[in-house]
């Protein structure tokens, strides 16, 4: 298999630049290792204390046995439907581990909030930021240094990178994510849309609305659209974090419970107690990480994770930029349509093939890294699988070499797009991202008067009066980490998309994030620097003409530098200082939060100065 020339350029820049920063992250995660079961450096008091509630067959095992202790992260509440069926995990787990020779124990719970309860509310503010927080939770659980192997129980937004970032800290640690599968598919996506667009219309009412919102999250599971929670369950697949082609098993099925045995299985098979040991630092790498971006691009995945992909490689040691995402992006087929780029949920991309036909053909394309470490073994291919029960007992089957339905995945050699679904927009507004896998070709290349705004309730209120219904950039602002946290802008989506259905030339331009679920509305998203920190976008006034070209990367105001170097900064108004409702807790994030490039958030992981952000 020959790797594309542009993989391989992009992952030798990725090891040089990292060169520094990944050996003094491997020396720590070295430095933090030693032989035996860990719990065996604890005194006899810690002991004590660490196993005093276990079970007595446990309790005895734990202090004599020379056989591994398994950690359990829970991300569990049943206020999210994604994580719900983990209420019973713990059990499942444990008694597999006795099964297997081993111990369990929950080692700690971190919070997980659901983006979709919180979309266009207060507790959006706080929502990047839980990233941090459970990363933090993470370590905190795994502090007591009495496990050998760790499973981690997340799926949605932020947990999963928090998860991770939390583990990589602790990259002498085998870990495997687990997750718990989407929900059965219920309202077609296309009728969910156009009944919320029907709705900013003032054409549907609330009790319609509230109808068709009930009908497609219906019950225990992951959302079945395309967002950042499912990206999420791509991304551990690519990387070798999960058991191969577990992700989109629905809940509560035997065979989801037999993944969830197997992957504790596997993680005592490698413990640093077995033969084969996997330490997560081994398995995340420069490698793992390109092919985390090239899954990701392949399906049109969250443009969230151009914030959560830097920040969980920076925690291995890695440093990527947004010309990564770019330079790869061009040489990656769009192989999937799942809402919102098309109509097809999760549930379908599995059935016409799911994960095991993705990493099949990118392999075959020679557009991801079959050389890396995963949980399992030592090459990708080992995911070109799917799972099955035979004869009640878990194994794997090779994944289908041909699409079971070519409008939900496409052949490699009729992609639907000859490109990947993210662009990298720059000019004198600043750096931005832009998603452009679910917008029409006619609508990427915009031109028209800014109208400005300093919070999506302004946007709205501006739609509702008929103030935009004209051609238009949106220029929203204040929406960064520093500012405000930066909450996802998706309240805004009906309301955009209907003014592009009326036939304006309509576009959005913010310093905030769009979410997982970004679709038809062409928007440069993710603007740095930050109107709160001085950026370009602070100093944009209304009928200022704006070009947003993803074709040519350019996103650019028509103003001299001279003129937009002395007109003054806007300031963030007093009565938006964020107060109240658990904000204040955050006000230190905000703080001394990096750039949307940088990862958005509160950690630097050593020395976050050492790459500087470029412009095309």
């Amino acid at each position: 298999m020959t790797i594309h020339n542009v993989l391989e350029d992009v992952t030798q820049k990725i090891i040089e630049r990292s060169k520094q920063a990944r050996a003094e992250y491997i020396k720590t995660i070295t430095d933090a290792g030693h032989d035996g079961p860990n719990r065996n450096i604890l005194s006899a008091g810690n002991k004590a204390h660490a196993f005093a509630a276990c079970p007595i067959a446990d309790k005895k095992a734990l202090i004599g046995a020379n056989w591994p202790n398994i950690g359990i992260v829970t991300a569990y509440n049943d206020m999210l439907s994604a994580h719900q069926p983990y209420q019973g995990y713990p059990d499942i787990i444990k008694a597999a581990a006795r099964k297997h020779g081993a111990t369990a124990q929950v080692a700690g719970g971190v919070p997980a909030m659901c983006d979709g309860v919180t979309q266009g509310q207060l507790g959006m503010e706080m929502s990047l930021f839980s990233r941090d927080a459970i990363a933090m939770g993470t370590a905190i659980a795994l502090s007591h240094n009495s496990f050998d192997a760790a499973l981690y129980l997340g799926i949605c937004d932020k947990i999963v990178p928090g998860l991770l970032i939390g583990a990589l800290q602790f990259g002498h640690i085998p870990a495997i994510f687990v997750p718990a599968g989407p929900m059965t598919s219920g309202l077609p996506n296309n009728d969910k849309a156009r009944i919320r667009q029907l709705y900013a219309e003032g054409k549907a009412s609330r009790e319609e609305l509230l109808e068709a919102e009930m009908k497609s999250y219906h019950s225990a599971g992951t959302c079945t659209f395309y967002g950042t929670a499912n990206s999420n369950q791509i991304l551990m697949e690519m990387m070798g974090l999960h058991l191969p082609a577990s992700s989109f098993i629905n809940p509560n099925t035997p065979l989801r419970d037999a993944l969830t045995e197997g992957a504790t299985k596997r993680a005592i098979e490698i413990s640093a107690v077995n033969d084969d040991y996997r330490p997560i630092c081994d398995v995340v790498s420069e490698k793992s990480i390109v092919n985390a971006i090239i899954g990701l691009l392949a399906t049109g995945g969250s443009t969230n994770h151009t914030i959560h992909i830097p920040s969980m490689a920076r925690a291995a040691g890695v440093i990527v930029t947004w010309d990564d995402f770019d330079a790869l992006s061009r040489i990656t087929p769009l192989l999937t349509k799942i809402y919102p780029n098309g109509q097809a949920d999760v549930n379908h991309f599995h059935a016409a093939g799911g994960v095991g036909y993705l990493v099949g053909t990118l392999l075959n394309e020679g557009l991801v890294h079959n050389d890396v470490r995963t949980v399992v073994g030592d090459n990708l291919s080992d995911y070109a699988v799917e799972p099955i029960l035979s004869g009640g007992a878990l194994t794997w089957q090779p994944a289908p070499n041909i699409s079971g339905d070519k409008n939900v995945i496409a052949d490699p050699k009729a992609p639907f797009d000859n490109e990947g679904g993210l662009r990298i927009l720059a000019g004198n507004i600043g750096r931005s991202v832009a998603k452009v896998s679910a917008v029409k070709p006619e609508h990427r290349i915009i031109k028209a008067a800014a109208l400005v705004f300093d919070s999506q309730e302004a946007v709205i209120e501006a739609y509702e009066d008929g103030q935009l219904n004209q051609d238009t950039v949106v220029v929203l602002r204040f929406q960064g980490p520093a500012a405000n946290g930066m909450p996802e802008l998706h309240k805004l989506t009906p309301a955009l998309g209907a003014l592009l259905d009326q036939g304006h030339q309509i576009a959005l331009v913010t310093d905030g994030r769009m979410s997982g679920a970004s679709g038809k509305v062409p928007a440069a998203i993710h603007v740095t620097p930050e109107a709160c920190k001085g950026g370009a976008i602070s100093k944009i006034v209304d009928g200022d003409i704006i070009t947003l070209n993803t074709q040519t990367g350019l996103l650019s105001v028509a103003v001299d530098n001279e003129t937009l170097a002395m007109r003054p900064t806007a300031k963030l108004a007093p009565e938006a200082k964020r107060i109240g409702f658990g904000r204040d807790l955050f006000s230190t994030m905000r703080r001394l939060s990096n750039s949307a490039e940088q990862g958005g958030g509160y950690f630097s992981y050593g020395d976050a100065t050492d790459y500087q952000e470029t412009t095309i």
